[in-house]
């Protein structure tokens, strides 16, 4: 082959080298990044490595807090990384040489994922083939790594947000007013998904005159901080608007009022349950939200049919009372949709459901909320989950 002609060929050789580069790359803004958690971050960079030219990959993570590394995915031939080591403090990547069990020589690709300039993570890719990896294989590896370590980065950040909704939530729901001695309640917040997407579903009670109790469960449309933020704002507003005494249709009214007025909240359903122990009797109201449902003695329930107004943030208003019978033996139940619906189903099947149930009889408020939570799978919803019980405490002759 003449000079001339070995050069054309290695023009060639290089050029198909650098569109391979080009094409590693695109691939890589594909595949990599489609999860949005930490982990799903390191499995995708792990198993694109494996699908360009290395027989096995690993990535191994810095946590956010406290010393350590920690091994976060692997892909390819586990044998291949499992005594690799790899070279976590190192700010720059790096080539080298290195045995796997078995004698295996192999050579291993390390490469940084920095963000914010701090190295969170590292990645190694190992080859056991004779040759070295190339410029441009090793330049697959500098690329994707960066790539990963943005997302990685936004994978950080989602997860503080919502740790910080979760906990902002939490402490709100967790902490309700306290109803009168004449009336025992229990509560529950569920988050949806492993992820703890939380939204703005909560709950709350509010002692009023004459010993009679307001309870309260709302749902603040959307997830997240901003929905978190928007629900202890409603209920704010709600506790200075109950303060009041007004029945619970009016005071449905003039918080969709306030919350109109600011125009700054998200919309809200609410339900409010005035329950009155001297009179046993229960006066509710619903601002778009799903009806309560009562347990009776033997375990059967009973939805309560109700009037729906439109949602709170409107202005519409158009909010109407109904007042029904308590009887010391019935257990009321509120609940956000979260714990009936189901994707692709009708909403009247969903609270069928619900009305079919049959508790054990004799259940305080405490152990039916458990059971309705576990006959429901309600720890597997879709949605975030809030419910609220409540039952006249019996007066005891002295």
């Amino acid at each position: 082959m003449s000079e001339r002609a070995g050069e054309q060929a290695s023009l060639v050789e290089e050029h198909a080298a650098v569109l391979a580069r080009l094409r590693a790359a695109t691939d890589a803004i594909g595949e990599i990044g489609s999860r949005p958690d930490e982990q799903g971050v390191c499995e995708e960079l792990a198993a694109f490595l494996c699908r360009h030219g290395y027989e096995a990959a690993a990535v191994d993570v810095r946590p956010e807090e406290g010393p350590g590394w920690a091994r976060a995915a692997v892909a390819g031939d586990p044998k291949l990384v499992d005594r690799v080591e790899p070279r976590h403090d190192e700010r720059a990547p790096r080539t080298y040489a290195d045995v796997a069990p078995g004698g295996v020589a192999v050579r291993v690709v390390s490469a940084p994922l920095e963000w914010q300039g701090r190295v969170i993570a590292s990645v190694s890719a190992v080859s056991a083939r004779a040759a070295a990896p190339t410029e441009h294989e090793t330049a697959t590896v500098h690329d994707a790594a960066r790539l990963a370590a943005v997302h990685l980065g936004h994978a950080r950040r989602l997860s503080a947000t919502e740790r910080t909704a979760f906990h902002l939530q939490q402490a709100l729901v967790a902490e309700p007013g306290r109803p009168h001695p004449n009336l025992e309640v229990a509560g529950r917040y569920l988050p949806v998904g492993a992820r703890t997407l939380v939204g703005g579903d909560w709950f709350e009670t509010v002692r009023l005159h004459f010993g009679r109790s307001l309870l309260v469960v709302g749902d603040v449309m959307g997830h997240g901080l901003d929905a978190a933020v928007d629900m202890n704002a409603y209920r704010s507003a709600l506790r200075d608007v109950a303060s009041t005494d007004l029945p619970p249709h009016r005071v449905l009214r003039q918080l969709d009022s306030v919350v109109a007025d600011d125009g700054g909240l998200r919309p809200a359903t609410c339900l409010l349950v005035q329950v009155d122990p001297a009179r046993g009797a229960a006066t509710f109201a619903s601002a778009g939200h799903l009806p309560p449902v009562i347990f009776a003695a033997d375990g059967s329930a009973d939805l309560v049919e109700l009037p729906v107004g439109p949602p709170l943030g409107t202005g519409v208003g158009g909010y109407e009372p109904v007042t029904r019978a308590l009887a010391p033996s019935d257990t009321l139940v509120l609940f956000t949709d979260g714990l009936v619906e189901r994707r692709g189903e009708d909403i009247d099947v969903s609270l069928a459901r619900l009305s079919s149930l049959r508790l054990r009889p004799g259940s305080g408020p405490e152990e039916l909320v458990e059971e309705v939570l576990q006959r429901l799978d309600a720890h597997h919803a879709e949605d975030d989950v809030a419910v609220l019980a409540a039952r006249l405490r019996e007066r005891h002759a002295p």
